[in-house]
C-alpha cells in the first residue's frame, strides 16, 4: 500500500502526464510584455493592459482623443496606432500659420463628427477591427457552405451587382486631393476608419488643388503601413485605374473566372487592402496563387482580409530569398513548396498555442503538404510567437519553427 507521499507523486505525475495529453486553452497576456513603450502610450491614444488571447490573435483595447477601438491583432493594432498618430499630426499642422494662410477662411476640424461617427452602431469606431465576428480557428480548407449559409442569413445582404456597386462607389469616393493628403500621412486613403476618412475628405475639399499640401510639412509618421511600390499604386492611381489593374493582375495568375469575379466584389476588401494582396501574390506568380485568390474571397470583415493580406505579403518576402515553385491549394494558411522541396507554411498569427484546432490544422496543413505538394520536410513560419507546448509538440512531430527575431 502507498504512503501518503508516494500516493501524492503517483498523482502528481498522472496529472502532468493529463496535462501533456490535453490542449492548451485561451490566455490573457499583459500591454506591457507584448507591445514597446511606444505602442502601449502616447500623445492621443492609451492601449488597455489585459490583452484576451482567444485564439490567434491577441484583443486589443484602444482609448483614444478620435473614440475608443478594438483591434483584433498586431497588425491591426498598428493599424488604428499609425491612424490615430495621423489624425494628430493633421490636427497639429491644420493649426500651422502657413496652412491657415493658405487655406483662407476655411478651417478644417479634425475629428469632428466623432460623436456621430460613434452613435452610429453600423459605423462605430470601436467597431474597427472588433465587435465583428472573430476570425475563428480554420487555418484549413476554405468552407463555402459556411460562408454561403452566413451570406443567405445576413439580411442586409444584397445582390452580387449591389456588392459590385458598393464597391465601387465607395472606391470612387477616394478623389486625388484626399489621396494627396493620405500619402503625406501615410496612411492608407482607402481607410475603413470613418473619422480618418472624414478628416481626408475634410482635408480634401479645402485643398483640392494640391497647394496647401506642397507648401506644408507633416512630421514623419511612428509607422509606415504600406511598401513603397504598393503605396505608390494606392496613392497615384485614380481609382478606376487601380480597379483594372487588380483585375488584370487577378487574371493573370489564372483564377478561375467566377472566383475572381467574386472577389474583386467582396466589400470586405477595400481597394487598399486589394491591392496589397494582389500586388503581392503577383510578384511571386507560383501555381497555386489563383486558389489563394478564391480562398480569400471568403472573407467577411477586416480581421480576416488583413490576415490573408500580410500571408500574401510574408509569401512575396519568403520567396525573395528563396524561391516558390507552388502553393497549396484551397488552403487558408499559406503553404509554400520551393524548389528544394521544403514544405513551408506561411501565417501572419500574433500567437500559436497547441489548441485542439492548432493540433487540427498542424495535421491536416502537413498531411496534405507531403501528399499533394510533395514536400520532403515541414516547416512553419509566422508573424508572431508560439507557446513552449505547441514549439515543443511541433518539433516532436518532425517540424521546423521559424518565428520572428526577438
Amino acid at each position: 500500500m502507498l504512503d501518503r507521499s508516494s500516493s501524492f507523486a503517483v498523482l502528481a505525475f498522472a496529472t502532468a502526464a493529463l496535462a501533456q495529453g490535453g490542449h492548451e486553452g485561451p490566455k490573457v497576456f499583459k500591454a506591457s510584455e507584448l507591445l514597446p513603450a511606444a505602442q502601449r502610450q502616447g500623445p492621443h491614444f492609451q492601449v488597455k493592459e489585459t490583452v484576451p488571447t482567444p485564439g490567434y490573435f491577441h484583443e486589443f483595447e484602444i482609448t483614444s482623443d478620435y473614440g475608443n477601438m478594438e483591434a483584433e491583432g498586431n497588425s491591426l493594432l498598428r493599424t488604428r496606432l499609425n491612424e490615430v498618430d495621423a489624425l494628430g499630426r493633421l490636427q497639429d499642422v491644420s493649426k500651422t500659420e502657413v496652412f491657415l494662410s493658405a487655406a483662407g477662411n476655411s478651417v478644417l476640424n479634425v475629428g469632428k463628427g466623432v460623436v456621430n461617427v460613434v452613435a452610429d452602431p453600423g459605423g462605430t469606431v470601436k467597431g474597427l477591427g472588433g465587435g465583428l465576428k472573430r476570425f475563428g480557428n480554420n487555418l484549413g480548407r476554405k468552407s463555402k457552405a459556411a460562408a454561403d449559409s452566413v451570406a443567405s442569413q445576413d439580411p442586409q445582404a444584397g445582390s452580387t451587382a449591389d456588392a459590385a456597386t458598393d464597391v465601387t462607389m465607395s472606391a470612387l469616393g477616394v478623389n486625388g486631393a484626399m489621396r494627396r493628403w493620405a500619402q503625406k500621412l501615410q496612411v492608407d486613403p482607402y481607410t475603413s476608419n470613418k473619422v480618418l476618412r472624414k478628416a481626408l475628405e475634410d482635408v480634401g475639399k479645402i485643398d483640392t488643388a494640391g497647394g496647401i499640401a506642397a507648401k506644408v510639412v507633416v512630421p514623419v509618421p511612428m509607422v509606415v503601413g504600406m511598401t513603397a511600390s504598393v503605396g505608390d499604386l494606392v496613392w497615384g492611381k485614380d481609382p478606376q485605374e487601380l480597379m483594372k489593374l487588380n483585375e488584370q493582375r487577378v487574371a493573370a495568375l489564372t483564377t478561375d473566372k467566377k472566383a475572381a469575379a467574386a472577389f474583386l466584389k467582396n466589400k470586405a476588401f477595400t481597394l487598399g487592402y486589394q491591392t496589397r494582396f494582389i500586388a503581392a501574390l503577383d510578384a511571386v506568380k507560383a501555381k497555386g496563387c489563383g486558389s489563394y485568390v478564391d480562398t480569400a474571397e471568403g472573407a467577411e470583415n477586416e480581421r480576416q482580409v488583413a490576415f490573408f493580406t500580410e500571408s500574401a505579403e510574408l509569401l512575396q518576402r519568403f520567396h525573395q530569398s528563396d524561391p516558390v515553385e507552388a502553393i497549396l491549394p484551397d488552403s487558408r494558411a499559406i503553404v509554400a513548396k520551393t524548389n528544394s522541396g521544403r514544405g513551408v507554411v506561411l501565417v501572419a498569427i500574433d500567437y500559436l498555442a497547441w489548441s485542439e484546432a492548432a493540433d487540427k490544422a498542424v495535421n491536416e496543413v502537413g498531411a496534405r503538404a507531403k501528399a499533394e505538394l510533395k514536400a520532403n520536410s515541414l516547416e512553419i513560419r509566422l508573424t508572431g510567437r508560439v507557446s513552449d507546448r505547441a514549439r515543443q509538440e511541433l518539433k516532436a512531430r518532425g517540424w521546423t519553427v521559424v518565428e520572428p527575431p526577438s
